[in-house]
C-alpha cells in the first residue's frame, strides 16, 4: 500500500509521464510477458533479453514501460512471491510459467504502477492469459489479481 507521504511523489511522477497510446502500452505488456517467460525458462540475464527484444521488435512500443517493468521484476521476485503465496491454491513452483509471468506482471503493476487503474491491470493480464495461457488460466489470473488488488489498492475499491 502506498503511504500518504509517497502519494504526492507518486502523483508527481504520474503527471510527468507522457501519454502513450494504448496500443503501444499493450504491445509493451505483451513483450514483457514474453521476456519474463524467456527469463523464467532460460535463466538468461534480463539485460541480454531486453536488448534482444529492442533489436528484434518492429513497430511502436512503449519502451519506457517495457524497460521499467521488465528490468524491475527479476530483482523483485521475493517480494512478489510474498504477495502472491497467500492467494494461491498451489505452490509457486507448480504454476505454469505463463501464469507465473502474468502474476508477476500483474502484481508488479498493482504495487508499483498506480498510474494504471487496477481494473486495467487485471483486464490486460486476463487478455494475455487468453492468448498465451492454458484453457482456463485467465480465470485463475483474474481471481488471484482481483484479491491482490483489493489488498494493494483499497482506495480504488472505495470509489
Amino acid at each position: 500500500m502506498v503511504a500518504s507521504n509517497s502519494s504526492a511523489a507518486a502523483r508527481s511522477k504520474i503527471n510527468s509521464r507522457p501519454r502513450i497510446p494504448l496500443a503501444q502500452r499493450r504491445k509493451a505488456r505483451r513483450l514483457v510477458l514474453q521476456a519474463l517467460y524467456q527469463w523464467l525458462m532460460s535463466g538468461s540475464d534480463p539485460l541480454v533479453i531486453s536488448k534482444q527484444y529492442r533489436e528484434e521488435t518492429l513497430g511502436k512500443v512503449d519502451w519506457n514501460y517495457f524497460e521499467e517493468v521488465f528490468s524491475e521484476i527479476p530483482g523483485a521476485t521475493q517480494k512478489l512471491n510474498e504477495s502472491l503465496e497467500p492467494l494461491l491454491d498451489r505452490e509457486l513452483v507448480a504454476l505454469d510459467p505463463i501464469e507465473k509471468a502474468l502474476l508477476y506482471l500483474g502484481t508488479f503493476e498493482l504495487a508499483n504502477r498506480i498510474d494504471v487503474p487496477y481494473r486495467v491491470v487485471i483486464n490486460e493480464c486476463v487478455e494475455l492469459a487468453k492468448v498465451f495461457g492454458a484453457t482456463d488460466s485467465h480465470k485463475y489470473i483474474n481471481g488471484v489479481l482481483d484479491k491482490l488488488a483489493s489488498e494493494l489498492r483499497p482506495a480504488e475499491f472505495l470509489r
